[in-house]
């Protein structure tokens, strides 16, 4: 055997490896700006308000709130929709060219008021970025929504899936690494050194700096959907049924989503998750200039830390296809409590240099160590859908790439604003950001959002992963008897994988469609 062949024996590819790589490059090009997009944002954009545009943080987290509200309501529409559309570019697809050029316009939108912020008008320089964030979200939920639900349409076997995702993860660093680096450049007027090493904190002064970031982002991020879209081919649904879209019709969807066991396990990994990524990102940048007093390194900090997770995507796409999708996971996932735990070592009055050493000492074990559960959530994501269909007999991408969306964007929403009304309450003030300046009030509140809360989150994301039920050889049978009963009208099961199943899905055998003889064939029969 050729050392290429081995390679690709190592690696779970069957065949030309062009046939797998290149079109999961193609499709997974979108998440250049579907994964990078909000690396920025969750980094930079909430300070930006407090520290450029003269927000307080519970003024900035309500934006954050009132569009996560939006969120909640939109996301699920549109898994709705997606699932519903007729075209004969496919269900999905197509939205991602609908959505590109406003995304683009709202991604300026939230790095600049356009003058309205000098004029000192709070009140205004509130409502536009309240503007600005329900139009990105809006526009990316148009795009993620239905790019997420294609994946088992164009991955439809258990390990191919895997394949596809371990390329998003290149094409999410991508976006991220790339976004750091045109906003670190942009912020230190293209000085290399000034950005990695004495990066200023922000100020109202840098207002056209941020304006910058905006415009060259929002042009980085738009070719990427027009690409995918246009090298990703879906089958026509001109001709697919569908039912009449009310609010009963909706509710009902989203019912039957969470009488699925195997998606209740998802929601709660993924949920404690997103909760720990959040309070730690949305707080970062506060932590760094009002406690540790280190935010010079803020970018080189943020560059380390997307190449730490970045290196362990290799590894934990080994252990999906030697030892099953949750054990990257559960090996990885102590590492990132003790990350984000050893930033409880920080005080203000340690040696600068021990203070350095020991962020980024977290940033990579965090980080790292964070991969393997978000590569475990987002691995079993499509496998949902497969569960779904054996309690509905139908195809519902969209609804369940939902929750894809709504972790990503909408729990980071909710967050902001939980972060910033407690900062506030704690009496954090964006005006006073020297560690000499803070109150042992506000310094338990920075510690309170930024290493207790996450480290807790995180653990329980880590034991809910000990608890997920779905195995390959389970997805493997079930598979084979959701193409049984669509061929035959029926299947023929044993006792014990009738358990199984009912353990995975959470339903009796006899009440899901699976289980439940097709009328029409059955008449034949007769």
């Amino acid at each position: 055997m050729s050392i290429g062949e081995k390679i690709k024996d190592i690696c779970g590819i069957e065949g030309n490896a062009k046939d797998v790589l290149i079109p999961a490059a193609r499709f997974t090009s979108a998440n250049i700006t579907l994964g990078g997009a909000g690396y920025p944002i969750g980094q930079f954009h909430q300070q930006f308000l407090a520290y450029v545009e003269g927000l307080d943080t519970e003024q900035a987290g309500r934006i954050s709130l009132i569009n996560g509200l939006w969120d909640a309501f939109n996301d699920p529409i549109m898994g709705v929709i997606t699932d519903r559309t007729r075209s004969k570019y496919g269900r999905h697809n197509i939205y991602k060219v609908i959505a590109a050029f406003p995304f683009a316009l709202s991604y300026v939108f939230k790095w600049t008021s356009f003058g309205i912020s000098a004029s000192g008008n709070l009140s205004a320089v509130w409502w536009w970025y309240l503007f600005a964030a329900v139009m990105y979200s809006t526009s990316y939920t148009v795009a993620s929504v239905p790019h997420q639900a294609m994946l088992p349409l164009v991955a439809p076997s258990y390990f191919l899936r895997t394949q596809y995702r371990i390329v998003e993860y290149m094409m999410n660093s991508v976006g991220q690494v790339s976004s750091w680096v045109f906003a670190a450049l942009t912020l230190s007027n293209f000085n290399v050194k000034t950005a990695l090493t004495a990066l200023p904190t922000p100020s109202p002064d840098d207002r056209g700096k941020y304006m910058m970031v905006g415009i060259i982002l929002a042009v980085w991020f738009f070719w990427p959907l027009i690409y995918s879209f246009a090298k990703t081919k879906e089958p026509p649904s001109i001709g697919q049924p569908r039912e009449p879209i009310n609010l009963r019709y909706m509710l009902n969807e989203y019912k039957l989503v969470f009488s699925n066991r195997s998606f209740k396990q998802y929601f709660i990994m993924q949920l404690f998750f997103s909760l720990a990524r959040s309070f730690y990102s949305i707080t970062d940048q506060y932590f760094m200039v009002s406690v540790a007093d280190q935010y010079k390194y803020f970018i080189s900090l943020n560059v380390i830390a997307g190449t730490a997770e970045f290196m362990g995507s290799p590894l934990n796409y080994l252990l999906v296809r030697y030892k099953g999708k949750t054990f990257c996971g559960k090996l990885l996932g102590p590492m990132m409590i003790a990350g984000l735990a050893l930033n409880g070592l920080i005080k203000p009055s340690m040696n600068p240099k021990t203070v350095t050493r020991i962020l980024f000492l977290s940033a990579v074990l965090y980080n790292f160590g964070f991969s393997g559960p978000g590569f475990v959530a987002d691995n079993i994501q499509p496998d949902i859908t497969d569960a779904d269909e054996m309690i509905t007999g139908r195809r519902r991408e969209g609804v369940i790439s939902t929750f894809y969306s709504l972790f990503r964007k909408t729990i980071g929403s909710f967050i902001s604003y939980a972060v910033g009304l407690g900062l506030k309450l704690f009496g954090y003030d964006p005006d006073r950001k020297t560690p000499a300046e803070q109150t042992p009030m506000s310094m338990l509140g920075l510690r309170l959002n930024f290493v207790i809360i996450p480290t807790v989150l995180a653990f329980f994301c880590v034991l809910s992963i000990f608890r997920y039920t779905m195995t390959k050889d389970d997805h493997a049978r079930m598979k084979e008897l959701l193409a049984e009963r669509h061929e035959r009208g029926h299947v023929e099961v044993t006792e014990e994988e009738k358990k199984r199943m009912e353990k995975i899905t959470g339903q009796k055998w006899e009440e899901m469609w699976i289980g439940r003889p097709d009328p029409a064939v059955a008449t034949v029969s007769e």
